[in-house]
């Protein structure tokens, strides 16, 4: 079983890119799908907090009915967003990765570099064509 989770959109491209570097590092993770197998409340409240987050920074806005909810309303107490996001998994921000170094949400995708315990084996370039690391696999 592997040391590294992350928590995973496919169709989220900085969720992709963050997964292709951690796989760089030799590293295969376990692959949660959180639209399919959304964490606990307990799991998604110690994700947040393990990341020095607060629950509103955890927050997707951008394709999400974070807007239709009302959820800007400083009236919505941390528990009550919680309770939004087990019912709309998709307002959970991503990709939160946990490694023995920490969690983290990894936006940019490039944060994930800080957290694997292991060094990228070689070159990566994000979908978007920007560089990330060298041939020797260093961060760019």
């Amino acid at each position: 079983m592997s040391n590294v989770t992350i928590y995973h959109n496919p169709a989220c491209g900085t969720s992709r890119n963050t997964l292709a570097m951690i796989r760089n590092s030799g590293e295969e993770p376990t692959v949660i799908e959180y639209l399919n197998e959304p964490p606990s409340r307990e799991t998604l409240a110690r994700l947040i907090s393990d990341a020095g987050l607060t629950v509103r920074e955890a927050l997707r806005v951008k394709g999400t009915p974070y807007d239709e909810l009302g959820l800007d309303d400083p009236q919505w107490t941390d528990e009550q967003l919680l309770d939004f996001i087990g019912k709309h998994p998709i307002l959970m921000n991503r990709p939160f990765v946990v490694t023995p170094l920490g969690t983290r949400l990894c936006r940019p995708s490039e944060a994930v570099l800080d957290l694997l315990p292991r060094p990228q084996q070689g070159a990566y370039t994000k979908e978007d064509g920007q560089v990330v690391v060298d041939a020797e696999g260093r961060r760019v």
